[in-house]
């Protein structure tokens, strides 16, 4: 198993919360999912974690992405 930290050396993706408690997830600037309900939660506890590695495997994770080395 790959761990989080050695496989996110950058930062392919991002969020933007939304007022209506969804997100916008984006892999390298293009809209890949708008997650709510109980992805938004699980985002929320992500974030409130404060581990960029994990916050970056739980996007590839919630959006199907495919991320390699």
């Amino acid at each position: 198993m790959i761990e989080a930290h050695t496989l996110f050396t950058e930062k392919p993706f991002s969020y933007k919360v939304l007022k209506d408690k969804t997100a916008e997830i984006r892999f390298r600037g293009t809209l890949v999912k708008t997650i709510s309900g109980k992805e938004f939660n699980k985002l929320e506890r992500v974030i409130a974690m404060d581990n960029q590695p994990e916050l970056q495997l739980f996007l590839a994770k919630v959006t199907g992405t495919e991320v390699s080395q």
